[in-house]
């Protein structure tokens, strides 16, 4: 659930449902693409055919549920160390909890996402929003969103002195150019 920024051109805010329904609605993750809906809240882009607002900047969780994040992140340059991590107790993954608002990313840029389908990718192919808001090459699933720049691929930590020739990753993000 991690969106990357490159370089954007517009970063908004936009109001999320106070009365979110986890259950009918789900989440949206940073890097899914969203809509304004016709109530004027931010959500997903199921439906085929519909406009895509642009590509969601924070995590909108069940803040209800679920537990803060306690990563171990390697820290020292030998790497010989952990340190233990956690969110905002208060905030259990939704970033937007205390504004009732979502960053939205629209008008252009370049990112990298993890939120992306499952198929395979080439450079310069349409992207679309898919039926979960995951980014997709599948024609005809929504609006062109954007551009892939590059197939879903490793992407480095960039630790210095312990991420040697790619070795630790933060997992696999497709890059994309947004056109919208």
């Amino acid at each position: 659930m991690a969106l990357i920024p490159v370089q954007h051109v517009v970063a908004d805010m936009y109001p999320v449902d106070p009365d979110w329904d986890f259950t009918t609605n789900g989440t949206i993750e940073a890097g899914q693409v969203v809509k304004l809906g016709t109530t004027g809240f931010v959500m997903l882009t199921n439906v085929a055919g519909e406009r895509a607002l642009g590509i969601a900047g924070d995590n909108l969780m069940n803040a209800g549920g679920g537990t803060p994040l306690a990563s171990n992140l390697t820290v020292g340059a030998g790497g010989n160390r952990t340190r233990s991590t956690e969110n905002r107790v208060s905030d259990f993954f939704d970033e937007t909890l205390a504004s009732s608002l979502l960053t939205v990313y629209n008008g252009g840029g370049r990112f990298l996402s993890d939120q992306y389908a499952d198929v395979a990718y080439q450079a310069n192919q349409p992207l679309y929003s898919g039926a979960t808001g995951l980014i997709t090459n599948v024609a005809g699933a929504a609006v062109v969103l954007g551009i892939c720049v590059t197939a879903p691929g490793a992407y480095p930590s960039g630790v210095p002195g312990t991420d040697v020739a790619g070795s630790i990753t933060l997992g696999n993000y497709i890059e994309f150019v947004l056109i919208h």
